[in-house]
């Protein structure tokens, strides 16, 4: 098994086990960014959810008129979760970077709070545009960083600490990049600082021990102070409360 394939196993696996805390989660079942996504579909008749994990973003794109949605994971924990939750989607099993899709076969292609995980986006990137149809929507949000390296550096070990699986969060920059080189143009670009609260998102991931939990407080607690100011970091008797994850929503359009 090489790197890539043992990555996204270990990625399949840990969030298989931790399905059921992806259920409730503020981060992933609501927002306005979630609304935004689906809005952007809402006319399409055909589409993919990519990385469903509980099937949030899938459920929305059903409740704003898409007519078949596909809900997509490498989990199938995470797929019996969606499909229990939302019982109008289609699921399948998917890698996301060798989509079992025909060329030009959907209308809309949605991905959300997961690119992150996949060892290799960029061709990730290459087959939503391969199977989009011409003129269809490509909705994608994920965690980015600033273009400042210590910033982005910050983050990254910060979310590698709680949980391996994490690949890299990368910039809107990058993301914008990998989009054109596909042949995807960019339409809209939001940016949103979503606070997250610490112990709820170091429980999600039940193989933390104490010390590990441990480990990443004490991370937080050294931050710099332009890492406290950036990420909005919040503390309560020295204690890491809570701390901000920038996510950048981009629609993009399939070339005519």
């Amino acid at each position: 098994m090489d790197d890539d394939s043992a990555r996204k196993a270990a990625a399949a696996a840990s969030f298989g086990a931790n399905a059921e805390g992806y259920v409730s989660t503020d981060t992933h079942s609501q927002g306005e960014d979630l609304e935004l996504l689906a809005s952007w579909c809402a006319s399409e008749r055909v589409a993919v959810d990519i990385a469903t994990g509980a099937g949030h973003t899938a459920g929305a794109l059903s409740a704003a008129g898409v007519e078949t949605v596909i809900a997509a994971d490498a989990a199938p924990e995470m797929l019996r979760t969606s499909l229990a939750s939302y019982p109008d989607l289609e699921g399948v099993a998917v890698d996301a970077e060798r989509l079992p899709f025909a060329t030009d076969s959907v209308d809309a292609v949605a991905c959300r709070i997961a690119a992150h995980h996949f060892p290799d986006p960029e061709s990730f990137v290459a087959e939503v545009a391969r199977i989009l149809r011409p003129g269809g929507i490509f909705a994608l949000e994920d965690n980015v960083v600033p273009e400042e390296d210590d910033l982005g550096t910050f983050f990254n070990r910060l979310e590698r600490m709680r949980d391996p699986t994490h690949v890299e969060s990368y910039t809107t920059a990058t993301w914008h990049d990998w989009l054109e080189a596909a042949g995807l143009s960019v339409t809209a670009t939001q940016h949103l600082m979503k606070p997250i609260a610490v112990e709820p998102w170091l429980d999600r991931m039940h193989a933390l021990d104490a010390d590990d939990r441990e480990r990443v407080r004490e991370f937080i607690r050294e931050a710099s102070p332009k890492a406290v100011d950036y990420f909005d970091l919040e503390f309560t008797d020295g204690d890491p409360v809570s701390f901000g994850s920038l996510k950048a929503m981009i629609r993009a359009e399939a070339s005519e």
